[in-house]
């Protein structure tokens, strides 16, 4: 079954159906207006002034930095003549295999798929010798511009955005993207009459009404998930709030409780309840069901009047805060704490700038896929550097804040061939709702940031390095990480595409103290939410946190299989295993609120 549609793979050739050209012809005018109302939704906003052009800045860097690559081959006349000679040859031998086969000749094909890649799953891509000739003159001409921008001499960050944009314009020109070029596509065109492209035209022309002119892809069915109905339902109390953030307490689900409480400092670029999605995946609820007193920061979705917001606000009136109202509530001056992403780095940033100021406030940190040196920061980079920044700066300097579109486009580009083009396919040309996804539903449910902290954040962290370099201050204070000498768990993903496995362990050797580092398979969200119930992916612990090779690690490390979330139990209880009655929320001395998951988060990007 395909996660994203929800439907079963055919398991055979079929047919070409009979056309019936009236139903095609009233279908096709039908689509053409569904396609002026996604037009005039796109048009409206811009032609009012409320959106400004922004294609031009991504194309003039793109092709900034694909010319580089061919100024490398075209500069010299051996390279060029090299260039166009493999691509020529290619083309050849795949053409002489295509004559055998239509000549009845058995014809090896030069290339396959990778047999993860779904979009050439259907039969009629190796049977049909069109579609056949099709999907290897694609696969070969990707190839080709691979190994061009691999092959070239060119610097790491030009290389780096020359691959990404590379594997963009690799992906946008798939013939299953196209409806005469898929043949599954063509065949339910004509099978439905092209009823398909219309529900697809009119589905297209709602996602960009949603999006307020920016296309809003849909990648779950959202009539399905509801935060505080089925999503985020562990109980608890919104116990304090400020103009940054609400407090959360949950309710203590075992007679006693571990002595020291938890505090979660989730990123603000997305929502909390990613740790807190059904009962069956919450790694909330799980740690009320161990004895532990679970807080968590749910942060706001800022609008314009909180622009001047910055980093070290985020730091004092967040996590700083969030720490008195924890010790306020269990008399605890001490606690264990979580950082997730982003947060992680903050929480990382909070604990230096304590250390320096001398106050002990942590017993422990772990860190989830959280980044603290940028040397290896992966693909993100792509879209940082100091023209970008800029761009982004003056952008945010209009309005107070970087919209929620522009940061989950980054995201989905990221793995555009997994969160973009096979939505777009099964929305907007099969013309069908997406598979009922949580994960997904929690990924398109993005948050606005504030201009002065978005800002600070990608200046001193992807620019220029400055907490590992030991040159960030804040408030005066210069930071530097060897201070913060209690116990870490850092935990990596191997697949992430925003923390690398790579980028985590290096960072690990900044901090003063032991650092237990321990990489989850699968990637940024999945390899994190991998529970004990139904573990997914396996996790591996025990080779030094040192260094970068994540591979060289991986060979001295010992492999389990299932969840890891029950070693870091095993690892926070040796921090200390004292227990207590079990808390009563707000613990006489603050006052509940309201209800868990309170209403900052319930605050959408997308009305």
């Amino acid at each position: 079954m395909d996660k994203r549609t929800g439907e079963t793979a055919k398991s055979g050739t079929e047919a070409m159906p009979s056309v019936d050209y009236e139903a095609i012809g009233r279908n096709l005018a039908r689509m053409v207006e569904e396609g002026g109302k996604a037009l005039a939704a796109y048009m409206k906003p811009r032609e009012e002034g409320r959106i400004k052009p922004e294609l031009a800045e991504d194309l003039t860097d793109a092709i900034k930095t694909l010319g580089r690559v061919l100024d490398y081959w075209l500069s010299d006349p051996q390279r060029a003549l090299e260039l166009q000679s493999s691509l020529g040859r290619t083309y050849l031998d795949l053409w002489g295999a295509a004559s055998r086969r239509l000549a009845g000749e058995h014809a090896a094909p030069l290339v396959a798929p990778d047999p993860k890649d779904k979009r050439f799953a259907d039969p009629e891509w190796s049977q049909n010798q069109f579609f056949d000739f099709l999907k290897q003159l694609y696969l070969l001409t990707a190839q080709w511009a691979e190994r061009l921008v691999k092959g070239a001499e060119i610097d790491a960050p030009t290389r780096l955005k020359a691959e990404f944009y590379v594997r963009q314009i690799i992906g946008a020109i798939s013939p299953s993207n196209f409806v005469l070029t898929n043949p599954e596509l063509l065949r339910e065109t004509l099978t439905s009459n092209g009823e398909n492209l219309v529900r697809g035209m009119t589905m297209l022309s709602e996602d960009i009404r949603l999006g307020e002119g920016h296309l809003k892809i849909r990648q779950s069915d959202p009539a399905m998930f509801e935060v505080g109905r089925n999503l985020a339902l562990t109980p608890g109390k919104v116990v304090f709030e400020n103009d940054l953030m609400q407090l959360l307490q949950y309710e203590a689900t075992t007679p006693e409780v571990l002595k020291i409480p938890l505090l979660i400092v989730p990123p603000w670029i997305n929502k909390f309840y990613i740790l807190d999605l059904n009962p069956e995946k919450s790694f909330i609820k799980w740690c009320t069901e161990q004895g532990i007193t679970v807080f968590v920061i749910s942060w706001v979705n800022p609008d314009a009047h909180l622009a001047d917001k910055s980093f070290e606000q985020y730091m004092r009136e967040g996590v700083i805060t969030a720490m008195d109202k924890v010790s306020e509530a269990t008399g605890e001056k001490k606690m264990h704490t979580i950082g997730y992403c982003v947060g992680g780095t903050l929480l990382a940033i909070t604990l230096a700038w304590l250390a320096a100021k001398k106050q002990d406030r942590a017993v422990s940190a772990t860190l989830f896929t959280a980044q603290v040196d940028f040397t290896f920061a992966g693909d993100l980079a792509v879209f940082v550097d100091e023209d970008r920044v800029k761009q982004l700066e003056a952008h945010m300097k209009e309005q107070g804040y970087l919209e929620a579109s522009r940061m989950a486009t980054a995201f989905n580009m990221l793995r555009s061939n997994d969160l973009v083009w096979p939505y777009i396919v099964n929305n907007y040309l099969r013309g069908k709702k997406p598979y009922a996804f949580d994960i997904l539903y929690w990924n398109s449910d993005a948050t606005r940031m504030p201009a002065a902290n978005h800002s600070f954040y990608l200046r001193n962290c992807y620019l220029e390095n400055k907490l590992a370099k030991g040159e960030m201050e804040i408030s005066g204070v210069t930071l530097d990480l060897k201070k913060v000498k209690l116990p870490i768990y850092n935990l990596a993903t191997r697949e992430d595409h925003i923390a690398p496995a790579k980028s985590v362990l290096y960072g690990s050797q900044l901090f003063g103290g032991d650092v237990r580092y321990v990489l989850a398979g699968s990637g940024h969200i999945a390899g994190v939410i991998n529970p004990p119930g139904k573990p997914k992916y396996q996790y591996w612990t025990g080779g030094p946190a040192m260094g970068a090779d994540v591979d060289a690690w991986v060979a001295k490390a010992e492999e389990h299989p299932g969840s890891w979330w029950p070693d870091w139990l095993k690892w926070l209880t040796a921090q200390g295993d004292a227990r207590v009655p079990a808390r009563a929320i707000g613990g006489g001395k603050l006052k509940p609120i309201e209800d868990a998951p309170g209403a900052y988060v319930k605050v959408r990007s997308w009305t």
